[in-house]
């Protein structure tokens, strides 16, 4: 491996995309919360609106007035190599990542530069790694995506409630997700453009498994699951389709601390049973609306990513997922746990990602990597400090009648 970046850049951090929604956020958290000395710069296809945030940005923070502004189009190659090879770190919020994404990764790849996005496209990762990972373990570039709530809370959180378990045994870990939120807009556009694309979707996740590596003398497995009422969290189960188990399955088979045979599911988490009901018809209403590229269009434009809910809005939101995981005789119950979901969280992960990737001291990899395989601890940690809450809410034996009755409820 040759890692290219060894070499001084002028930039530690260039953040693509700047003058977005989830852009916007994502600058004023790195004006709010870089450390002196980070060198850092905006990056879009707009002068002029890079221009109106730095003098927004200079309003948090006096420094900013000088910040670089580098302009380059998701689609111009010959920028995007140009911006790749000036940074350490490229992070990136252009969605959906399928249509505006691939330049970005290539150039990144290319380059030696490590890179981080927000997606949440099973079809965008898949193809990224196809096309993209041999390159950058030959350049050392680190290919890190879904690194926003989409899927860190979930990875991370997998990968600390497995910490808590015993080490080389079976372990099976389910995740139970609630929000309180409006939805970002960015996600949305990207959920409309994934179910639109269920062929290629599929035909990509199928190529891919061909050429990925699986662990030897390992099993790691991401079953669906099937709706039920959790004893442990006092609610419907819902199973999630998102990608979210994937990328805990992809960090499970890349560490061997989730043991000889790891297991997980994904849940949304219902506390009423007419909402358990109605959410797979709402849910498979939008799937067949996805399928009409009109009505796709009118979605896409009606919920757009540049736009989303105002400051009071994001300040009364929340999530929580948590976790039962088991194995060796333990049973623990864990919770990940903050703030708006879609846009205030998502842009300090993004940010908090990319500083890490620039500035902390993490496990060698590279190539196409997960949150938790790249920056592990390191990344719990900035996220801790940063208020995401990580917390052990019990640990109870397996063979307590309790435990196993779900009375020990989270």
């Amino acid at each position: 491996m040759n890692r290219k970046h060894g070499e001084r850049r002028p930039w530690d951090v260039v953040l693509f995309g700047a003058t977005g929604f989830v852009g916007a956020l994502t600058a004023a958290y790195l004006a709010a919360n870089a450390p002196t000395g980070l060198r850092w710069a905006l990056a879009g296809r707009s002068r002029s609106k890079l221009e109106g945030l730095r003098a927004e940005l200079a309003a948090i923070a006096p420094g900013c007035a000088d910040l670089p502004l580098l302009e380059a189009d998701a689609d111009d190659s010959e920028a995007l190599a140009e911006l790749a090879a000036s940074a350490r770190v490229v992070a990136t919020t252009v969605g959906p990542y399928i249509r505006f994404g691939g330049k970005l990764v290539a150039a990144c790849a290319e380059a030696g530069t490590d890179y981080v996005d927000l997606t949440g496209e099973p079809e965008f990762i898949d193809r990224a790694y196809l096309d993209h990972d041999a390159r950058a373990r030959e350049t050392g570039a680190r290919l890190v995506h879904a690194c926003g709530f989409d899927s860190v809370p979930h990875d991370l959180g997998a990968y600390f409630t497995v910490h808590q378990l015993p080490e080389d045994v079976p372990l099976s870990v389910d995740g139970f997700v609630r929000t309180h939120a409006a939805f970002s807009g960015g996600t949305f556009a990207s959920a409309l453009t994934a179910l639109g694309r269920g062929p290629q979707m599929l035909a990509a996740a199928r190529e891919r498994r061909l050429y990925e590596p699986r662990p030897v003398g390992r099993r790691v497995r991401t079953p669906l699951g099937a709706p039920h009422y959790s004893g442990a969290t006092g609610a419907w189960a819902l199973p999630l389709p998102t990608v979210d188990p994937a990328v805990v399955g992809r960090s499970a088979r890349a560490l061997q601390r989730y043991g000889p045979d790891f297991r997980y599911r994904h849940f949304a988490s219902v506390r009423t049973l007419p909402v358990a009901v109605g959410a797979p018809v709402a849910a498979g209403a939008l799937v067949a609306a996805a399928q009409v590229q009109g009505v796709r269009e009118w979605l896409r434009q009606r919920y757009g990513s540049d736009r989303g809910p105002d400051e009071r809005r994001r300040e009364r939101s929340w999530f929580t997922v948590r976790f039962v995981g088991e194995g060796g005789g333990r049973r623990v119950f864990t919770e990940v746990a903050g703030g708006d979901p879609g846009y205030g969280e998502t842009a300090k992960i993004l940010a908090e990602s990319a500083m890490c990737l620039a500035l902390d001291a993490l496990p060698q990899s590279s190539g196409q990597v997960t949150p938790a395989v790249a920056m592990g601890d390191a990344l719990l940690g900035r996220l801790r400090t940063a208020g995401l809450r990580f917390r052990v809410a019990a640990v109870l034996p397996t063979r307590s009648g309790t435990a196993k009755s779900g009375a020990a409820r989270l």
